[in-house]
Order: C-alpha cells, then sequence, then structure tokens
C-alpha cells in the first residue's frame, strides 16, 4: 500500500462520499427527528421552540438533548417547573423517550429530496463508493433504511452513532465507513451534510466538506414552504446558513446533493495538483 504525506500527496479522484440522512437524502427540511425533541420535552411540561430543538441537530440523541438542556433558555424553563436543572437521570429518561418516538415515526420521513437519485448514480458512474452516518441509533434506523431502499436509495454502508465510540462531531463514524467501504487515504473522501455537527465530523476525520444549505436542518423549510418564500429573504437566509458552515471551515456549500457531482469534479482537479483537505 503506497503512503500518501506531504512530500508525497495522493492525487486520485475522490473514492467515497458519507452522506448524511435527514435534510441530506431523506426528509426534505429535515422535519421528522424534530417532533419528537419538542414532544419529549412537552411530556415533562416544558414547551421548547423548534429554534432551541434544531440548534443541535446532527449529534447523536442523547448528545442532542444533552446540548439542548445546556443551553440557556431550556434550562431556565426546566428549573421553572422541576425546581432544579434537568439532570443525566432526566435525560437518560428522554433518550428512551425520544427513541421510542422516532421509531414509530421516522419510516414517514423516508421521502427521498429532489435529485438525490440522479447525485447518487452519477457517484456510482464516477466510481464512487457511498457511505452513511447519523446520530440515530440501529434499530431505529433499521425501518427508515428500508423505507428509503423501497423509494430507491440504499447506500454502500450505514454506520450509526450507536455503532461507535461516540457520534458528531467525532470522526469515528466517517472512520468506520472508510474502512467498511475500503477506502484511502481519508483526503479520498468527501462528508456531506447538512448540519454544522456535519461539518465538524467530516473535518475532524480529514476528508473534504461539503454543506448543504437549502434542503436541510439549518433552513428546516419544506419546498412548499421555501416556494411561497420572498426570494430575497430566501437568498438573505441561505447567505447566512453559508456563512456559518464558512465559519466552521466547511471546504465547499452547496443547495442541495444534486449539486454536489459538479463539486466533486472540483476536488478532483485538487486532489490531482496535490492538494488535501
Amino acid at each position: 500500500m503506497e503512503v500518501f504525506s506531504r512530500s508525497n500527496p495522493y492525487r486520485g479522484p475522490v473514492k467515497g462520499v458519507v452522506l448524511d440522512w435527514a435534510g441530506t437524502t431523506v426528509d426534505y427540511g429535515c422535519i421528522g427527528p424534530l417532533a419528537a425533541f419538542v414532544e419529549v420535552f412537552r411530556h415533562n411540561w416544558v414547551e421548547v421552540t423548534i429554534e432551541e430543538a434544531r440548534a443541535p441537530m446532527g449529534l447523536a440523541r442523547e448528545d442532542h438533548l444533552r446540548a439542548m438542556c445546556r443551553a440557556e433558555s431550556v434550562a431556565r424553563k426546566w428549573e421553572d417547573v422541576h425546581g432544579s436543572p434537568p439532570s443525566e437521570t432526566d435525560i437518560g429518561n428522554m433518550v428512551q423517550a425520544v427513541e421510542a418516538h422516532l421509531a414509530y415515526t421516522i419510516a414517514q420521513h423516508a421521502d427521498l429530496i429532489p435529485g438525490v437519485i440522479e447525485a447518487v448514480e452519477a457517484f456510482r458512474r464516477q466510481g464512487i463508493r457511498i457511505g452513511s452516518s447519523t446520530g440515530d441509533t440501529s434499530l431505529m434506523m433499521s425501518m427508515l433504511v428500508q423505507a428509503a431502499e423501497e423509494n430507491g436509495y440504499r447506500p454502500d454502508c450505514i454506520v450509526c452513532a450507536s455503532d461507535v465510540p461516540a457520534g458528531r462531531p467525532f470522526p469515528w463514524m466517517c472512520y468506520q465507513n472508510a474502512i467498511n467501504l475500503e477506502v484511502y487515504p481519508m483526503a479520498a473522501m468527501v462528508k456531506i451534510g447538512d448540519t454544522v455537527a456535519d461539518i465538524r465530523e467530516g473535518l475532524n476525520a480529514g476528508m473534504w466538506t461539503i454543506g448543504l444549505t437549502l434542503t436541510g436542518n439549518e433552513l428546516g423549510l419544506s419546498e412548499k414552504e421555501i416556494a411561497a418564500m420572498d426570494p430575497e429573504e430566501l437568498r438573505r437566509r441561505l447567505d447566512n446558513i453559508e456563512q456559518r458552515f464558512r465559519n466552521d471551515g466547511v471546504h465547499f456549500v452547496a443547495q442541495g446533493l444534486r449539486d454536489c457531482p459538479a463539486v466533486i469534479r472540483d476536488i478532483n482537479e485538487l486532489l490531482a495538483g496535490g492538494e488535501r483537505p
């Protein structure tokens, strides 16, 4: 096996991509997971906002709940109701409730985002293997994977947060994808997702990263809502999302997965010139 270094950089093409699920390949606007987090707090007599529930999206479910509970506004609401901040026991109970809710509803949000089939076919024509990572557990994902496959999409590799020591932003899911797909080096891989956690995961793994602005969690709107939005307002919001991604070090930004085969070609040119992520 050839050893790549700064003096001998990898100059071949992209050989693998790791795709997120909700907001990237399925569930336009990343609507499915949101209701579970809002509902589990409501079950504990605490009303959280959509923005509070969306902020940590992309993390493993336990980490997502822990991040919500650390947010000053949520902690204050919880303490107003329960007399003290949420404990690890409270978080553990909510994790079980979220997983139960998602296990029941996740397959209802398996509709493919427009352009996904075409993008995946374009990747495969370039000889690119398709991996995936998610903050959901294997049990929760089983029904979503089946429903997505019935709709025409199944990646070559599926790695869940429950399969590795820790979820995003740790790089372990990306590393496991690389092992399962037998792709080397990490510079030959691209992480594509719609959250800051996705971007950090890919950067920590030493991969190229592409952040999606239109179809995912950061904008958080359905196709119908986007169609009804004032174009200038939409442009402003997409620009803000792009800036947040760039502040976190993303390499490229695209509106949706359908735009990514062209971005991969740009990455191939950088690799051919000896550039590394």
